[in-house]
């Protein structure tokens, strides 16, 4: 019976070895993930530092030049705001006399340069011949008016509208006339500074301000 057992035995053993032979051997675990060094991790981070200052320098100009054009515009209400509380003279009515035609002229000047800089040419020609009215300048202002309208006068601006008045309601010589006017001041009842003063206005212009 000895024999048999052995026998017996050792089949066994064989066919267990095959079982093991023909099963799938275990896959290999998955590769650790690589542990970087503190130094490493360090550059890693500057490199990533580094490839972002691009794009943050060129947000930080955007932002600047935002800022700056929003001060540009503040300081430029801020002007408008205290030229607007500015009080300054409008013009007398100009009728078409030639001793007026400095005094309107440099009066709608001022007041342009004060308080209407940012309107349209168009509109402060037209505020000036608001204050063309009566007499022979009545008649002027309609002709112009009308030609503006045509599309037919060279006026388009507020300059060109104070040339066109000095030549058609001017006198022919400014100088002559100023030259008179020296010959016949008196001082009258005024102070010395008032005759002086109105002396060097009238002088201005007539080739004797020296």
């Amino acid at each position: 019976m000895l024999p048999v057992k052995c026998s017996l035995e050792f089949t066994l053993d064989q066919e267990t070895e095959s079982e093991y032979e023909s099963s799938p051997s275990p896959s290999p675990p998955p590769p650790l993930p690589y542990d970087m060094s503190w130094q490493q991790q360090q550059q890693q981070q500057l490199r990533e530092e580094l490839s972002q200052a691009p794009a943050q320098q060129t947000c930080e100009e955007q932002l600047l030049a935002m800022i700056a054009t929003l001060q540009q515009q503040v300081n430029t209400m801020l002007l408008q705001q205290q030229g607007s509380r500015v009080e300054v003279a409008k013009p007398q009515m100009f009728n078409g006399k030639t001793e007026e035609v400095s005094a309107f002229i440099n009066a709608a000047h001022l007041y342009i340069r004060m308080k209407m800089t940012e309107e349209a040419a168009t509109t402060q020609v037209a505020w000036v011949l608001s204050y063309v009215q009566g007499g022979v300048a009545e008649a002027w202002k309609d002709n112009l008016l009308d030609e503006l309208a045509k599309g037919e006068s060279e006026v388009e601006s507020a300059e060109q509208l104070f040339t066109k008045i000095r030549n058609d309601f001017g006198e022919t010589s400014e100088e002559e006339r100023k030259i008179e006017q020296l010959r016949t001041i008196e001082q009258a009842g005024r102070t010395c500074n008032e005759y002086v003063q109105e002396f060097k206005k009238v002088a201005r212009g007539s080739g004797y301000e020296e």
